[in-house]
């Protein structure tokens, strides 16, 4: 029998000490960025969005391809290509760690949405209080002195 698999990942991580250090004007080429790095890993981005503080993609991931290499790649060599390409000047590097939940596909169109939408949600709700709320929808322990 062959490996089948329906896996979509919500993905979120922040900058280190969440500094607002991704400028709109340079979101776009992160984006592809990032998106090269997903195909190069045999994933499909879904949509991908960042505040200026923060990042959210929606993918899905090959079998043979476990969910903290994928981050450990997109952070690692996105690091990389900032820092060689001075697209954020101020950029010092991501945060460690990383929020990650899984959806079905019937989730897929509300999740794509939610994170098209993110510049409208933030003029009402923090990063904090919008993570607080995805790690508490989710089920997930967490201790509030880590959202800071």
């Amino acid at each position: 029998m062959s490996t089948y698999t329906q896996i979509f990942y919500h993905i979120v991580f922040s900058t280190k000490d969440r500094q607002k250090t991704l400028v709109e004007s340079g979101r776009e080429e992160l984006y592809r960025y990032i998106l090269g790095i997903v195909k190069n890993k045999q994933g499909h981005l879904y949509r991908i969005n960042a505040m200026e503080d923060h990042l959210h993609l929606f993918c899905d991931l090959h079998p043979t391809v476990c969910l903290a290499d994928l981050i450990k790649s997109i952070k690692g060599a996105s690091w990389h290509w900032i820092r060689e390409s001075g697209v954020f000047p101020e950029f010092l590097q991501w945060q460690q760690g990383y929020g990650a939940f899984t959806h079905s596909e019937a989730e897929k169109a509300r999740i794509i949405a939610y994170i098209k939408d993110q510049q409208d949600h933030h003029r009402q709700v923090t990063f904090k209080d919008e993570l607080r709320t995805l790690l508490t929808d989710a089920g997930v322990e967490f201790e509030e002195k880590y959202l800071s």
